[in-house]
């Protein structure tokens, strides 16, 4: 079985919360991820948009676009709305040569507001569920058509977020559309991460190895606190610095034969948990656990 082993730039630069956020270059993020020993990327807020400017940083420090973020709008909005709305970023990963892109839904959603407790968030029925479902479906196939994998990003603070949510999409929605499965946010959403991967090994296109501290989630007061303020606690790390158990998780993957991108994704304060320690820690594990697990690693 083959891995590669990616991260995202949110280690350096926060997307929601600015000054959690570290004052390093776009080309200096670059060179630590590559001195981490990542080979891939995600995108993030100081990504150039244009290839033509941002291949070429790709290409001078041997590294792929391993994903990237898109903020959806379908529970509210058409599907032709949507495509006008993701087809900038389909253009740019088509002509990085970046895979895959990654959906959130981010309709009524609390996770970039510092404002909005947790348990503010919005939920839907399951009768909602199959609207959705169809019509994420029809906008993963349509993506499909355009040569691009598009996969679901289960998320705090959003109306996919706890265990059961997952199984209702996954029911009501069709083969096309993947699963990115992220341990962090599972956990958080006190879900079965294990459980998780059993159910839905089949559908899950991309792996976000994201971890938690467990004992700052346990104190949080999800009716007066946010998810950012869950952030700045330090409800999230690298692996090897939180409790989630990797062997276990990256073995039941290695089990069911996952192969493809493991990201490295931990919103944290860059002046208590400096990037480069973290990423080089991160790195550090995801080697260790998943050669273990039978994977080979690309580089």
């Amino acid at each position: 079985m083959k891995a590669q082993i990616g991260i995202s730039p949110i280690c350096w630069w926060n997307d929601d919360l600015v000054e959690l956020s570290d004052d390093v270059s776009l080309e200096e993020c670059f060179r630590q991820t590559k001195l981490a020993g990542y080979t891939g990327l995600e995108t993030g807020r100081r990504f150039p948009k244009d290839p033509k400017v941002l291949g070429p940083i790709l290409k001078a420090n041997h590294l792929k676009i391993c994903g990237g973020w898109h903020s959806g709008l379908l529970l509210t909005s058409d599907l032709e709305a949507e495509k006008d709305r993701i087809r900038a970023q389909l253009d740019l990963f088509k002509a990085a040569g970046g895979s895959p892109l990654v959906y959130g839904e981010t309709d009524g959603s609390v996770q970039g507001d510092r404002s909005r407790p947790l348990s503010t968030r919005p939920t839907i029925s399951e009768d909602e569920f199959k609207v959705y479902g169809r019509k994420i479906t029809a906008l993963a196939e349509w993506m499909a058509d355009q040569g691009m994998p598009l996969t679901y990003h289960h998320h705090m603070g959003t109306a996919c977020e706890t265990e059961h949510e997952v199984d209702l999409l996954m029911k009501h929605s069709g083969a096309a559309l993947g699963l990115l499965f992220d341990a962090g946010h599972m956990a958080f959403a006190g879900g079965d991460c294990l459980r998780v991967i059993d159910k839905h090994h089949k559908r899950i296109t991309h792996v976000h190895t994201k971890d938690v501290r467990l004992g700052v989630i346990a104190k949080l007061d999800r009716t007066r606190q946010s998810f950012l303020d869950a952030v700045v606690l330090g409800a999230f790390t690298v692996p090897g610095d939180g409790s989630l158990d990797w062997p276990a998780i990256i073995g039941k993957l290695a089990h069911y034969g996952y192969e493809g991108w493991f990201v490295v994704e931990a919103e944290q304060d860059p002046k208590k948990a400096p990037p480069l320690q973290m990423a080089e820690l991160g790195h550090r594990t995801l080697v260790s656990v998943l050669t273990k697990a039978g994977y080979t690693i690309e580089t």
